[in-house]
C-alpha cells in the first residue's frame, strides 16, 4: 500500500466518523502502523482492532467529555515497516494532520523511537505493540503500554519448568538483537538462574535472520534440555523448520515468544507446529468483560466476522489502547493533553484484554499464559498453576504421530 493510499484510507475513516457528528465534535486519534513491509502481518492486528473499537464506541454514542458528546476518528498512516519513516509520520500526525492523541505501532523498536515524538510534543500515546523495558526506563510521562514487560516474558514458563518432571538442567537461549528481544534475553538470563538451571547456549542473532544452522549446530552439540527462543514470527517459522531439517531435539522443551498463539503460525507449519510451547498475555475468555464489546468471546467473534481472521493478543491489546483513551477522556472531563495524560495514569477498568491499570512507569503488569499447540489447537497449560495437561517432554521429530 502506498503512503498516498494509506493517507486516503485514513481520511476515509475520519470522514466516515465525522458523518456521525459535527467535525468539531470528533476527537482525532492517530497512528503510524506496519500496513506493508516485513511486519505487515502483525501490523494488521492494530489497524483492524483500532478501527473495530472506534466503531463500537461511536455506535454506542461516543464519549462524554465534560458534558459534551464526542465521536472518535482515526488517522492511520503506513510506516511500511520502516522505523525512520514511522518517526517522521508521528511528527506529521501531530504537526500537519493535527491529531489530538496517539495510538502506537507494532514492535518495540518502533515504539521506542515513536514514543520519543509523543514525549517531545507532550501528546499522550497509548500503545500495545512494544513491550521492551527500554521504552519505560527513560522517565517519560506521556507514554503508556498494554503489553507486559519483556524482561518477564519467560517468567511463567521457567516457573512451570522448575516444577516439571523431568526438570530441565541445561538451557539454550536464542534471541534477536532488537530492543524487545534484548529485553527478553536480559530478563530470561536472571529467570534461568533463579530456576536453578544452567545456560549452556546464549546466542544473539541479527533481526531478520533466515539461517539458524550455526546456532542449531551448537545447540545440538550441547544436547540441551530446553530451548528458549525470542524474535519475530517469520524468524520463528524459519527456526522451527530448520530444527526439524537438522533433527535438533532438545530433551524436554522448546518454546517461542511469538507465533504460537496465531492461526497463521499453525497453518504455515501444519503438524510440525504440534508440541511447540509459547506464551500469550491474552486468550478469548468470557470472564474478560467490558462496556463496549460485552466480553472477549463476543469481541473475538466480531473481529473474525469483520476481518475473516482470528484476533490474537496484539489485537486485544490494541482494543485496550483505544478504550484507555475513551475512559480517560470521560474521567478527565477535558481534552487538554496534560489532563488526559494524568487521567490515563490513574485509570483503572475492565477490558476484553485484561484489567487495565498502568504502573508508575506507564506499563501494565500482566502474567504470561504458557500455551502449547496440541493437535493443531492452542491449549493454555500454565500461569502460576497448571491449567491443562501439557505434552511433556516434547517427543523427538522421528517419534511423532
Amino acid at each position: 500500500m502506498s503512503r498516498k493510499h494509506s493517507f486516503a484510507c485514513a481520511i476515509g475513516t475520519l470522514l466516515a466518523t465525522a458523518g456521525l457528528a459535527h467535525a468539531q465534535d470528533v476527537i482525532k486519534l492517530g497512528a503510524a502502523v506496519q500496513l506493508t513491509g516485513s511486519e505487515a502481518n502483525t501490523g494488521r492486528y492494530y489497524r483492524d482492532a483500532y478501527r473495530l473499537t472506534i466503531d463500537k464506541i461511536n455506535a454506542a454514542g461516543g464519549v462524554n467529555v465534560g458534558g459534551k458528546t464526542y465521536h472518535l476518528g482515526l488517522t492511520l498512516l503506513d510506516n511500511q515497516s520502516d522505523v525512520n519513516l514511522g518517526v517522521r509520520q508521528y511528527v506529521q500526525l501531530i504537526t500537519s494532520d493535527k491529531v489530538n492523541f496517539l495510538l502506537g505501532p507494532f514492535a518495540s523498536n518502533h515504539a521506542l523511537n515513536d514514543s520519543s515524538i509523543a514525549e517531545k510534543y507532550q501528546v499522550p500515546m497509548v500503545q500495545g505493540g512494544g513491550a521492551s523495558t527500554q521504552i519505560y526506563s527513560r522517565g517519560y510521562k506521556y507514554v503508556f503500554g498494554t503489553l507486559p514487560p519483556a524482561d518477564d516474558y519467560y517468567a511463567s514458563t521457567l516457573d512451570m519448568l522448575a516444577k516439571a518432571d523431568p526438570k530441565p538442567r541445561t538451557v539454550a537461549l536464542v534471541a534477536a538483537d532488537d530492543s524487545f528481544d534484548v529485553s527478553v534475553a536480559k530478563g530470561t538470563r536472571n529467570h534461568v538462574k533463579d530456576a536453578g538451571m544452567t545456560l549452556a547456549v546464549d546466542q544473539t542473532y541479527r533481526e531478520g535472520n533466515a539461517d539458524f544452522s550455526t546456532i542449531l549446530a551448537e545447540i545440538k552439540s550441547k544436547n540441551v534440555d530446553a530451548i528458549l527462543w525470542s524474535g519475530h514470527e517469520t524468524e520463528a517459522l524459519n527456526f522451527l523448520r530448520q530444527m526439524k531439517g537438522l533433527n535438533v531435539n532438545p530433551t524436554n522443551y522448546y518454546g517461542f515468544t511469538v507465533g504460537v498463539p496465531t492461526e497463521d503460525f499453525r497453518k504455515a507449519l501444519g503438524k510440525d507446529a504440534d508440541f511447540a510451547f509459547g506464551m500469550t498475555s491474552w486468550l478469548a475468555d468470557a470472564s474478560l468483560k467490558d462496556r463496549w464489546f460485552g466480553d472477549a468471546i463476543a469481541f473475538a467473534k466480531d473481529y473474525a466476522d469483520k476481518y475473516q481472521y482470528a484476533p490474537d493478543y496484539h489485537a486485544a491489546s490494541a482494543v485496550a489502547d483505544v478504550e484507555t483513551f475513551a475512559m480517560a477522556f470521560e474521567q478527565a472531563g477535558s481534552l487538554d493533553p496534560k489532563a488526559v495524560r494524568d487521567a490515563i495514569a490513574k485509570v483503572e477498568f475492565d477490558s476484553v484484554y485484561a484489567h487495565i491499570k498502568y504502573g508508575p512507569n506507564g506499563q501494565i503488569v500482566l502474567p504470561q499464559i504458557v500455551i502449547q499447540i496440541q493437535d493443531g489447537k492452542v491449549v493454555p497449560v500454565y500461569t502460576d498453576r497448571v491449567l491443562n495437561k501439557a505434552y511433556y517432554p516434547i517427543p523427538p521429530w522421528n517419534r511423532r504421530p
